[in-house]
């Protein structure tokens, strides 16, 4: 009986395709968009490659806010306004991007799956991560390395945190911020609360040590606060230590997602 041999390439491959080798080309692995977003109670800001940060503010005059104290409260207006934002803009959304969103410290389970709904909907992701806002604008600022305490006083709502080496180790926020400055709130009393979180932070045994190696290096303080130096002024005074304002504070937390959304767009996931 003849025996039929079966051709054997040179790089010991067999089969129909050996034979078609030299034409195969190497597979091109793309990395997939970063993308970064920031859904601030006074302004709703993206980040997106080339268009760089676009934003649209949350009037104050609304019957029914969009994003109120740090939480999303209208999902469908948000996702409204977002997908408005990006067609105006003319930014046309990346298939299966890598999305980084900032969140506020300790923001409840609920608040964060309204936050990835209402993403998912504007932005499909193929991978979207969270990360804290103190964190995000502790990265934005440059600030991240060593032991920080950083305070994010935004439109609605404060946040102060000690983090060592970009890690977030305790925090605390308080629902006020520069938005209800003159409506029974003075810049005296938004300093007050804020130092009043820092305490709480030093009267923590488990970070105390940290708390005061931090306010030796000075607080940094981001978001639309660090924009007041009436309220930085007094929170020098209030804390006895010294205050930073980072630069460009308003978009330090964007900044600070960017860069993580771009490392977690040349990784794969789990890494």
């Amino acid at each position: 009986m003849p025996v039929h041999a079966t051709p054997v390439h040179p790089s010991g491959r067999t089969g129909l395709l050996a034979g078609r080798s030299h034409t195969s080309r190497p597979a091109v692995t793309v990395d997939p968009e970063p993308i970064a977003v920031d859904l601030g109670s006074a302004q709703l800001r993206i980040w997106v490659r080339p268009g760089g940060v676009l934003s649209v503010p949350i009037g104050e005059g609304l019957r029914t806010p969009v994003v109120r104290r740090g939480r999303i409260v209208d999902g469908p207006a948000c996702v409204a306004e977002l997908r408005r934002l990006l067609r105006d803009n003319r930014t046309p959304v990346p298939v299966g991007a890598v999305v980084v969103a900032c969140r506020p410290v300790l923001s409840s389970r609920a608040d964060q799956e309204a936050m990835r709904h209402v993403l998912a909907a504007v932005l499909a992701p193929s991978r979207l991560l969270f990360v804290d806002t103190v964190r995000a604008g502790a990265i934005g600022a440059g600030a991240a390395a060593g032991t920080l305490l950083l305070a994010d006083v935004g439109a609605q709502l404060s946040e102060v945190a000690v983090l060592e080496d970009g890690r977030v180790v305790a925090a605390r926020r308080a629902e006020v911020g520069t938005r209800d400055l003159n409506h029974a709130v003075t810049a005296a009393m938004l300093a007050d609360t804020v130092a009043r979180l820092v305490r709480e932070l030093r009267r923590d045994p488990a970070v105390r040590p940290l708390v005061s190696a931090a306010l030796a290096r000075g607080v940094v303080v981001v978001g639309d606060g660090a924009t007041r130096p009436d309220l930085t002024a007094r929170l020098v005074a209030a804390l006895g230590a010294a205050v930073h304002s980072a630069a460009s504070p308003r978009t330090a937390a964007l900044t600070g997602a960017s860069l993580a959304a771009t490392a977690a767009s040349r990784h794969p996931a789990g890494n």
